[in-house]
């Protein structure tokens, strides 16, 4: 890598993108229902009855359909999950994440395309909508 000019510019630009991402309203947006989230206290509840379950369960995993009690267990881990996912500031955190992931998949997606049309962005998503795929679905693995 040369260090010059060039290179101090392209990091000035990068900090300014990153400062615009972090000024923006889905961002902003981000933050809010993260806090609002994390300062409620049934997600709390919620989180911590899943997290039992779930170690409840990854404890006889292993074992499968031989363990006592596996299909309840699993049962249990799935229903808590559900119960914290179904939480109302839960779904408005996803909401607001899925928010701030497609904001910067588009970033990442723009930048390439604008380097050249043939490079390939993983962008997380599998069902990522923006951007040239004449892959035709082979260039992701």
């Amino acid at each position: 890598m040369i260090i010059n000019e060039a290179l101090f510019s392209l990091e000035d630009q990068t900090l300014h993108l990153i400062d615009c991402v972090k000024n923006s309203q889905v961002f902003q947006n981000y933050l809010l229902k993260r806090k609002q989230m994390d300062a409620c206290p049934e997600v709390q509840a919620l989180k911590r009855q899943f997290l039992t379950e779930k170690e409840r369960f990854e404890r006889v995993a292993d074992y499968g359909k031989f363990a006592p009690d596996y299909s309840e267990k699993q049962r249990n881990a799935r229903r808590a999950k559900r119960a914290m996912d179904l939480n109302q500031k839960v779904a408005e955190f996803r909401l607001a994440e899925t928010d701030l992931q497609r904001l910067l998949d588009e970033i990442s997606q723009t930048l390439a395309q604008t380097v050249s049309p043939d490079i390939k962005v993983d962008a997380g998503n599998p069902f990522f909508e923006t951007g040239n795929h004449h892959c035709k679905g082979n260039c992701h693995g």
